[in-house]
């Protein structure tokens, strides 16, 4: 049971936000690309390789940062720079999990199958990322953007459809937005021991850039609510955004750890509230 729990804590199974962040863009793409109305198994599909492949980019990432890890107050204790979990056994858990999500691709067609393997490199190419560039933060946009394209393609949706690229764009954005928040967390450890973040390159200008590039989101997303003829509802449910992009300046504008992490959890209920939005707009 022990072994268990290290292994839920490694694939961050015991704290699911991740999962709910990649989740929101995913069925938005879905409900989107079908009108309204996706194919319940594809929804099924898709959320299980949510569950699936970020518990595995989870894991990879703490593989990346296992020699580092220990020096940072928040994860010093996690599995691997504890010895609680193994480096074979980590490397064992990702191909697992990584397995578990082909099968899951492989229900559907092949055009998302060979989408799926750009997912998978973005995936396990992010975690190296912050040894290089101060922009990792990016490539966990494109990384938790990419099951909008998989999504659309395995609805029957056209790649070259210009609502998926602004959804795209627009979930990219708020991604680097909402994990800046999470790196300014961590980021007097990381420039003691030389990890580079957004957070470490925006500087002072930290709360600025997420402000700019909320607002960049949520005038993509507006875009898209007018391409896919969405009622008044969806955009009111993006007014309710802009007050919840508020809140999170307000608690974090003092760049106190705990209410910086609290502003980056709060993106949960950006992510609900925006599907919500879709929902009722298209069943209203």
């Amino acid at each position: 049971m022990s072994k268990i729990k290290d292994y839920a804590e490694l694939t961050r199974f015991n704290r699911p936000i991740g999962s709910l962040l990649l989740m929101w863009p995913t069925l938005w793409a879905l409900w989107l690309a079908a009108d309204g109305w996706p194919d319940w198994h594809l929804v099924v599909i898709f959320v299980l390789g949510v569950f699936s492949m970020r518990s595995a980019g989870c894991v990879i990432n703490d593989f990346a940062d296992r020699k580092v890890d220990g020096f940072v107050d928040r994860t010093k204790n996690r599995p691997l720079p504890s010895g609680r979990v193994s480096e074979k056994e980590a490397l064992l858990l990702f191909a697992g999990l990584s397995v578990l999500s082909f099968i899951l691709v492989l229900l559907t067609d092949w055009k998302t199958v060979l989408l799926s393997f750009v997912g998978l490199f973005l995936a396990a190419l992010y975690p190296f990322m912050k040894r290089y560039t101060h922009l990792p933060q990016v490539f966990l946009g494109l990384a938790f953007s990419w099951a909008i394209p998989m999504a659309y393609s395995a609805q029957g949706g056209s790649l070259l459809d210009p609502e998926l690229w602004m959804l795209f764009v627009a979930n990219s954005f708020w991604t680097i937005a909402y994990d800046t928040y999470y790196a300014m967390t961590d980021r007097p450890d990381d420039i003691k021991i030389g990890i580079k973040s957004t957070a470490i390159l925006f500087g002072q200008f930290d709360l600025l850039v997420i402000i700019v590039l909320q607002g960049l989101t949520l005038s993509l997303l507006m875009w898209v609510g007018i391409l896919a003829h969405l009622n008044i509802i969806y955009f009111i449910s993006l007014l309710v955004a802009v007050w919840l992009f508020y809140q999170q300046y307000q608690q974090a504008k003092n760049r106190d750890r705990q209410a910086c992490f609290k502003s980056f959890l709060d993106n949960n209920r950006v992510g609900g509230c925006i599907f919500a939005g879709i929902l009722l707009s298209y069943y209203l």
